[in-house]
């Protein structure tokens, strides 16, 4: 008994690829294979096993577009299931207290496209998920997450496990201490004590430099930095 080759259960015309894929795909003789991956690996939503790797991943990688169609690549972290499977078409996680930039906050805003990544570097492993994100600050959202303050919500397109094989295998040794806390407590963060960013410091941050170890200049703080004490 032979087995069905995996194109035979592609669609006549997918929209999957770009013409670029394209491209590159006539040109290194793998269109025939593109086309099978898709059929054997990408889907529209995810399956048990996808949803529940999720569910015990601590950080992955946010890729952003704005209107300009300039990029942006950032890492969130949290706790191991920050990121939460709502259903099998839509994931939620929340975004932490930052440097004030909202770059990507901003791209999902203004584009709503997203490419996210994410890695067991252990075992090692990867899944890809891309879709439509919109962000919220609704109250009611941000109690699902102690420390948020904005929600972002995914509604998944496609999500699909890449091979692993250059995948380098590195060794977790520990969480971080500014990961909130289930009341949504963090430590005041080290580069909030420069002396030159105390003027325009968001209100919530006024005055609090001096209750966690005092101002410190720019130089300071890259000599924490350069210790791993950010």
């Amino acid at each position: 008994e032979t087995c069905e080759p995996l194109w035979r259960f592609m669609p006549d015309d997918t929209t999957f690829y770009t013409k670029g894929a394209r491209k590159f795909q006539a040109q290194n003789d793998s269109t025939g294979l593109a086309d099978a991956m898709v059929a054997a690996i990408v889907s529209e939503e995810l399956s048990d096993d996808r949803a529940a790797f999720i569910a015990t991943r601590d950080f992955f990688f946010l890729a952003t577009v704005n209107s300009e169609g300039a990029p942006t690549v950032s890492y969130k972290g949290g706790a191991p299931g920050f990121v939460k499977v709502v259903s099998p078409k839509k994931l939620a996680f929340p975004n932490y207290d930052g440097n004030g930039m909202f770059l990507s906050m901003g791209n999902m805003d203004e584009t709503s496209n997203v490419g996210l990544l994410f890695i067991d570097f252990e075992t090692p492993h990867r899944l890809r998920v891309q879709g439509h994100a919109s962000v919220s600050s609704d109250h009611g959202k941000l109690e699902m997450f102690p420390g948020a303050n904005l929600i972002v919500e995914i509604d998944i397109t496609s999500c699909f496990v890449n091979c692993a094989r250059y995948i380098h295998k590195h060794v977790r040794t520990q969480d971080s201490e500014y990961v909130p806390d289930e009341a949504g407590n963090q430590p005041y963060p080290s580069w909030k004590r420069i002396d030159g960013f105390q003027p325009v410091l968001p209100a919530k941050d006024q005055g609090l430099a001096e209750q966690s170890g005092g101002l410190i200049s720019a130089e300071q703080y890259g000599e924490l930095l350069s210790k791993g004490e950010s």
